[in-house]
């Protein structure tokens, strides 16, 4: 049995004495060289330099036209004529709904006879003041009936204006039961049909007119891009600021392009809480009726960057809100470098603050990247600084 134990010792020495050389030539100079070697990587880098820049931004917009009116009964009644169909054009002025007129007729005929009435009576009254004035005169009578005629004929001349007053308003009702366009534009939706009973109370509109010669574009941009707005408008005054302001384009729903070009027009005054953005509203003309109320499509806006520092995003790093670049350093080390960005297209960034003309820094493989590393920089990479005009959505 010891025989055994010490045969097994013997081969268990010859096996690691035979690995030993091995394990040591493994750990030697050429393990070290090729570690050294990962330790700078190859990497493409570029030098940052000032160029010009437009940037275009896609805002998402739904359209109104420039007045859109809800037509409502003013009078109670069957509705007895539709005089206009659903889409049609119409002009200020037009009839667009007839309600059934005979109460309002018979009430403006009985108003009619009260005021003819009235005005006999106060051409009665003023009969009696004048046959008076000559008995006054002459001291047949006591002055105290002419002041009595004449107390009569003012309240004649009042039952009349009463009377004038109330013909006017059943004329008032009367006219109401033809509905007329107050604006000219296109009608919207009929719900209501012939025979109808419809209500001044009611909730429902006899339809929707909408003048779209005009057509408003609203749409939000956030709290971050209006105070970059303010700033680039630094010193002037809110209506200063949107008339420097370039045109805006509109692109349709379906990727066309409106031929006609827009003003911003008007700016909300407060920021929705919920949303963190402010309502803005663009003004595009439709003179030949091609846009309607409730078209939704992209308000387009370019902003002109002069002398701006162009780095691409793939070179960037974003970490807790903040937006890093692997500098290149001195002995191509490469430090974190925090940069401030003023706008962003589909490749690039615009970096107003954290880097000058110049600076070099790393394009491709900066996820393998730690501050302090030194890298062998691969120069004469393209980058963005050639470019004219970028595209943001």
């Amino acid at each position: 049995m010891n025989k055994k134990l010490r045969n097994r010792f013997i081969r268990m020495s010859s096996v690691i004495g035979l690995c030993l050389p091995v394990i040591f030539y493994g750990c030697g100079p050429g393990s070290d060289s090729k570690d050294a070697g990962k330790q700078k990587p190859s990497l493409p880098v570029m030098t940052v330099n000032l160029s010009d820049a437009t940037v275009t931004t896609y805002y998402s917009a739904l359209l109104e036209g420039k007045v859109n009116v809800e037509i409502r009964p003013q009078v109670d009644g069957t509705l007895e004529k539709i005089y206009v169909d659903e889409g049609a054009f119409v002009k200020a002025g037009s009839p667009l709904f007839k309600i059934d007129d005979r109460v309002y007729r018979e009430q403006y005929n009985s108003a009619l006879a009260s005021q003819h009435a009235a005005e006999a009576k106060l051409v009665v009254a003023k009969l009696d003041e004048e046959k008076l004035v000559p008995l006054v005169q002459n001291k047949v009578i006591s002055e105290i009936q002419l002041k009595t005629a004449t107390a009569n004929t003012h309240a004649a001349q009042a039952a009349t204006e009463q009377a004038k007053a109330a013909t006017r308003s059943a004329l008032v009702n009367l006219d109401y039961t033809v509905i007329k366009a107050p604006v000219s534009g296109y009608i919207g939706k009929i719900p209501l049909r012939l025979g109808s009973l419809v209500s001044k109370n009611q909730s429902a509109w006899l339809t929707l007119l909408s003048d779209v010669s005009e057509v408003y574009a609203y749409f939000s941009i956030s709290e971050n891009d209006f105070m970059r707005f303010r700033q680039h408008y630094a010193g002037a005054s809110l209506q200063e600021k949107l008339r420097q302001l370039p045109p805006v384009s509109l692109l349709l729903s379906d990727g066309t392009r409106y031929t006609e070009k827009g003003v911003i027009g008007s700016i909300s005054g407060q920021f929705d809480q919920t949303t963190a953005s402010v309502r803005i509203r663009a003004v595009f003309p439709n003179s030949h009726g091609f846009l309607r109320s409730g078209n939704t499509g992209k308000v387009v806006m370019e902003s002109q960057f002069h002398n701006a520092l162009l780095v691409p995003q793939a070179a960037t790093v974003e970490l807790q809100d903040k937006i890093f670049v692997f500098f290149l350093d001195t002995g191509n080390k490469v430090r974190q470098q925090v940069v401030t960005v003023s706008g962003k297209s589909g490749n690039n960034y615009i970096v107003s603050d954290g880097l000058k003309p110049g600076d070099t820094i790393v394009t491709a493989g900066i996820d393998k990247l730690k501050g302090g590393m030194v890298i062998n920089p691969q120069k004469g990479t393209p980058g963005p600084a050639d470019s004219k005009a970028l595209k943001v959505k």
